[in-house]
């Protein structure tokens, strides 16, 4: 009789001998709200630590130190939040004394925003990122998008900082002083407008150029013009060698007034548009080219002995180009004064138009200025940071 085969019995494996499972992890994005978590509450830590040394130091006695020199008690904490880097942390406890003046240097006393964040919000609608663009940013770094009371806040330190520009003393002694109307659309209830930011760009002694004030008007005229001019003399520029404008009646009127003795330089790029829109456009090229040449003279004798040929040639033809030509003629030369490395810069405003031309790349996305101050202060705080960025990279 054949003998029964004996099942085989498996055992089952040892766990001490089996190899280990690979771990399950997390999602990426469960992961990083993880690493976020811990990272928001080192940070409370850290602040509320720092401010209870800030409160020790004020009062001059640490919890419950009996010391005869304290100058103050306790009297619990409140809470408040606070925008970081790492996100919103919500209901910091922020220490406070019995008499209420304790107040920490961690963050600014009314700020819901860390200073460096609040810097950083600010410097992005300088550098001519829309609102929209801001909030998208904000949400994505630091888990909350600003406010419309924020931006607002925002926009209120940077008027206050551009106030106290406005008001600093300027150096007595100016080479040469720019001045120019540039048109910016300011909203005036329903309706946008049309507002002019007179300007004033200062060279000093060293070859430095300075925006030395800036001037919201409704129109270009020659009490705007004589309020921006009695500013620079209130703040100390008194002394000015030469001063570079346009042909505009209310300015003239103003320069005349108040800087009666300063030698001033028309702009001939602004005295060529003139003269040429007399001109048909068929004959423009000849025309500008003559034109050109007068001011291109090596000397100032030379381009006088231009100007009357050019005269004698088209009084006649075209009287009004010549009129227009003539009608501030002796301002057109002055810039022969100067030595002739100086010439290519003081023969027109461009100083200011090219300026604004950076300003406007900025600016662009910003259709319409809620308000002249806004308009004047994020001006004023882009034109800022261009000139840091131009020393920064020289």
């Amino acid at each position: 009789m054949p003998v029964a085969k004996k099942k085989r019995i498996t055992s089952p494996p040892d766990p001490s001998t089996s190899e280990p499972s690979s771990p399950v992890l997390p999602e990426q994005h469960v992961f990083h709200q993880y690493l976020r978590t811990l990272a928001q509450s080192a940070v409370r830590i850290v602040i509320e630590t720092v401010m209870r040394e800030e409160l020790d130091q004020f009062i001059g006695a640490s919890w419950g130190e009996c010391n005869p020199k304290r100058k103050g008690y306790r009297n619990g904490h409140y809470t408040r939040d606070l925008v970081t880097s790492t996100g919103r942390l919500e209901e910091i406890h922020v220490p406070r004394d019995r008499e209420g003046e304790f107040h920490t240097q961690t963050f600014e006393r009314y700020s819901r925003y860390e200073p460096h964040i609040a810097e950083g919000l600010t410097q992005m609608f300088v550098a001519g990122t829309s609102t929209h663009k801001v909030g998208e940013v904000a949400q994505t770094l630091m888990g909350v998008a600003p406010s419309a009371s924020t931006i607002s806040r925002l926009n209120q330190t940077l008027t206050q900082q551009f106030e106290a520009w406005r008001e600093r003393s300027l150096q007595a002694h100016w080479r040469i002083v720019y001045l120019d109307g540039i048109h910016f659309s300011i909203r005036h209830g329903d309706k946008a407008d049309s507002t002019i930011i007179l300007t004033a760009l200062g060279v000093d002694l060293a070859g430095n150029k300075e925006v030395l004030a800036l001037r919201a008007c409704a129109q270009e005229d020659k009490d705007g013009w004589a309020c921006l001019l009695q500013d620079l003399r209130r703040r100390g520029a008194t002394h000015i060698d030469l001063i570079v404008t346009d042909g505009h009646d209310g300015l003239l009127a103003a320069v005349s007034e108040l800087f009666s003795a300063t030698p001033r330089q028309r702009c001939l790029v602004h005295k060529q548009r003139n003269v040429l829109n007399a001109i048909p456009r068929r004959e423009r090229g000849e025309v500008q080219a003559e034109l050109v040449g007068i001011w291109e003279q090596p000397s100032k004798q030379e381009a006088l002995i231009q100007l009357a040929a050019f005269k004698a040639k088209y009084t006649r033809r075209y009287p009004e180009a010549v009129r227009s030509l003539v009608e501030d003629e002796e301002h057109l030369l002055t810039f022969y004064q100067f030595p002739a490395a100086m010439h290519r810069h003081i023969q027109t405003t461009n100083a200011i138009e090219s300026l604004f031309s950076n300003v406007r790349q900025r600016t662009d996305q910003i259709d319409v200025f809620t308000t002249e101050t806004s308009c004047l202060a994020i001006v004023w705080a882009t034109i800022q940071d261009i000139r840091l960025h131009k020393i920064a990279v020289e």
